[in-house]
């Protein structure tokens, strides 16, 4: 996999923070050493966040995120300071420039305490540092730059490494589950919403998951499953679905075959799993008029029988026999105050960092708002979430 073909979600974030004027912009160039972000001396010139894959060494492949400034004004203003709160639910690592010329202001200072508040490692960078006089001392996340002379450029970049901690691998997708030449099926329907001439991220991250494994794989359509089955000299140890065929793989695999999704298997990568499964149990309570969100974490066109906004909906409502109402959100637009809805279900979260999964779980288990996924909620009400964790023994209690 080549560097620009990493997924974001894999990819450190680091993102640049400040007021305007302070010159993110012109930093970011200086550091990456490429005209990334528009440099202008006009304040507000970046409008929205900005987002670059890139590699910088020897971190590798991150993901640059250029913001607008926290001290923007009017309506549009206030909506772009939103979209820079946002960014931060994401980031491993935030830069907060102060024109070194001027004193730490109140909005520097909320951005610190969110840091902090976020346990996100963070560095203030005073720019424009050649137009100084006098220097004060600084502390050890803290530094003298001038993107416009490239001074402690170098630097900033090894103080960023420096302060990196890389959290512990997550658990695999799939490779503990199996053992070398463990037969693996997985289920990957080819419909209008998949990309063309491609498979979706979550089969291509399994399939080399099971790669690296050493258990032999072999992909078909749902239609193909029960002849692929009867193929196998040898019986597979489990069977992996995309979520929307569910219903189907279960009928057309044996009992003593294993069976999970793909979804399943990115929550328990993701670290939620056992949040989602409890959150499902909320179906149970929904009442007419109950509002649920519907939510994903990357943006694509919306295709006429998209899973989030069509099936699901139909699904659930055909499920509980209720009238209900639904929003959606995608991308970073995930909403703060929760209190509106009943529930919520989210995606496969497949292009989130782990840090904004957590948080958008952690957000809704602080407003007392259950939160499930797709997988599940799809397992759930084809009465099949029992079997789709039996792989997992532990969360058998959950249920």
């Amino acid at each position: 996999m080549s560097l620009n073909s990493t997924p974001s979600s894999e990819r450190i974030q680091i993102g640049f923070f400040g007021k305007r004027n302070t010159g993110k912009s012109s930093l970011i160039n200086a550091i990456t050493n490429q005209e990334l972000s528009i440099v202008s001396d006009i304040k507000g010139t970046t409008t929205d966040p900005v987002y670059k894959a890139m590699e910088l060494l020897p971190l590798g492949p991150v993901s640059i995120i250029d913001t607008p400034g926290i001290d923007d004004e009017g309506i549009l203003g206030n909506l772009r300071i939103e979209k820079t709160k946002q960014v931060l639910n994401k980031v491993d690592i935030a830069i907060l420039v102060i024109d070194s010329q001027s004193e730490i202001s109140s909005y520097d200072n909320e951005l610190i305490n969110i840091f902090k508040e976020k346990n996100i490692k963070y560095i203030i960078a005073y720019n424009k540092s050649d137009m100084l006089k006098e220097k004060k001392p600084l502390k050890n996340n803290e530094i003298y730059v001038s993107a416009k002379n490239k001074i402690n450029i170098n630097e900033i970049k090894e103080l960023i490494t420096t302060i990196y901690e890389d959290v512990p691998p997550n658990i695999p997708l799939v490779k503990d589950l199996v053992a070398p030449n463990d037969v693996v099926i997985l289920v990957t329907p080819i419909d209008s919403a998949a990309p063309k001439g491609r498979l979706i991220l979550p089969q291509q991250q399994v399939i080399r998951d099971l790669l690296e494994s050493g258990a032999i794989s072999i992909v078909v359509q749902e239609e193909e499953l029960k002849e692929a089955i009867e193929a196998c000299s040898k019986k597979p140890k489990l069977v992996i679905t995309d979520s929307q065929a569910f219903k189907k793989v279960n009928q057309d695999t044996p009992q003593n075959i294993m069976l999970t999704s793909f979804s399943i298997l990115f929550a328990r990568y993701k670290g939620i799993l056992d949040y989602a499964i409890k959150g499902i149990k909320a179906i149970e309570t929904l009442n007419d008029n109950d509002t649920l969100l519907i939510s994903e974490g990357c943006t694509h066109h919306r295709q006429c029988d998209d899973i989030g906004t069509v099936k699901l909906p139909n699904w659930i409502k055909k499920y509980t026999n209720k009238k209900l109402n639904f929003e959606f959100s995608s991308g970073i637009g995930f909403p703060e105050n929760l209190s509106k809805y009943k529930m919520i279900i989210h995606c496969g979260s497949c292009m989130l960092k782990d840090r904004e999964v957590i948080y958008r779980y952690m957000n809704a288990q602080k407003q007392n708002i259950p939160i499930t996924n797709y997988g599940i909620t799809i397992a759930y009400i084809n009465g099949i979430l029992k079997r789709s964790i039996e792989i997992f023994p532990d969360l058998y209690k959950i249920i």
